[in-house]
């Protein structure tokens, strides 16, 4: 006979189990060792009588070999201890693990969001941290994460997404704590705002809108946001460089911000003010001069399909490897 143990997420919603965990609770005899699982009433109701007793592998290896039993959950340590004391029997019992419920994608999310809310109450650190007091955080994970993807360190890139996705569940729990004032919101509404903002944006996966290729999904993309701030700003659709953040770095913020201008058709005299040339001739004001050059670096490898930033991040690498090769040539003995 068997011992039957029926395992279930705690992330899926109670009573929600498989027809085979069903059907072997039915048979029973059922016991747990939780007399507060959420599953017990939604058994109750289905007419399936539960048992709840103190755990004892042992006793429970023994009365299987008579008998079907079922247990209601077991974590690890326990499901080891049966399997210690089927083991010290002549004659063990079958034991079978059915799954109950599985973890549905994205479920250790809220497991996180249920540590992040434990931290936020319990923790001096976490209670007195802001909005403010977190950004320069924001801005740290997010560089660290760029540095794993560029030096190809995929393992480490996994640890660096977590710390990072800590802190939009950090940000949002934060907020969460402004029920009723103006700018109030949780973890919900952030994933809502996404979810809503990628199937507007994506007509050709969640509509009827047909592509022939990336290009016309990026043009789709465009057209949207545009009517989007149209929306916002009471039929005005604004300038093309709204929402451009402007505290990135310099590079980037110069890509984007030529990027988003050649959409739109902008000129190329644009890119250099009044009374200021990016060629050799001696300037009057060499800082504007030195910034109109650094412009029209940033348009050209804008034109040849690069990214300024990641590409003078590349350089400065090299040279910071050059400099420790310089270093350590130096210390050798006998130079």
């Amino acid at each position: 006979m068997p011992l039957i143990v029926v395992t279930t997420s705690p992330r899926v919603a109670p009573g929600l189990l498989s027809r085979r965990a069903w059907q072997v609770l039915e048979e029973g005899p059922v016991r747990t060792g939780s007399a507060d699982h959420p599953h017990l009433p939604y058994l109750a109701e289905a007419g399936v009588s539960v048992e709840v007793v103190t755990p004892d592998p042992a006793a429970l290896v023994r009365e299987a070999r008579d008998g079907t039993v079922v247990w209601l959950e077991a974590d690890e340590a326990l499901l080891r201890a049966v399997g210690h004391a089927a083991l010290a029997l002549d004659e063990p019992p079958v034991i079978e693990v059915v799954p109950g419920s599985y973890d549905l994608p994205g479920a250790r999310v809220l497991d996180l969001v249920e540590v992040m809310d434990r931290l936020r109450v319990n923790c001096p650190w976490d209670a007195g941290q802001t909005h403010e007091s977190l950004a320069p955080y924001l801005i740290e994970e997010a560089y660290e994460v760029l540095e794993t993807i560029e030096g190809g360190d995929h393992a480490a890139l996994r640890e660096e997404l977590g710390d990072l996705l800590l802190q939009v569940v950090f940000h949002a729990r934060v907020a969460h704590e402004r029920p009723g004032e103006a700018g109030g919101f949780d973890i919900d509404d952030v994933a809502d705002g996404i979810v809503s903002k990628l199937v507007r944006r994506h007509p050709h996966v969640f509509a009827d809108t047909k592509v022939e290729g990336a290009e016309e999904v990026s043009d789709n993309w465009e057209t949207i946001k545009a009517a989007e701030r149209a929306a916002k700003n009471g039929g005005d659709s604004g300038s093309v460089v709204d929402g451009v953040p402007m505290g990135q770095p310099a590079l980037s913020l110069a890509a984007q911000l030529i990027r988003r201008a050649e959409r739109a058709g902008a000129p190329a005299e644009l890119l250099t003010a009044p009374g200021v040339s990016p060629g050799p001739a001696a300037p009057a004001d060499p800082g504007a001069e030195l910034g109109a050059r650094l412009l029209e670096l940033v348009r050209r490898a804008h034109a040849a399909g690069l990214d300024p930033e990641a590409e003078l991040r590349a350089a400065a690498r090299l040279y910071r490897d050059r400099v420790r090769d310089w270093e350590t040539a130096d210390r050798e003995p006998g130079e």
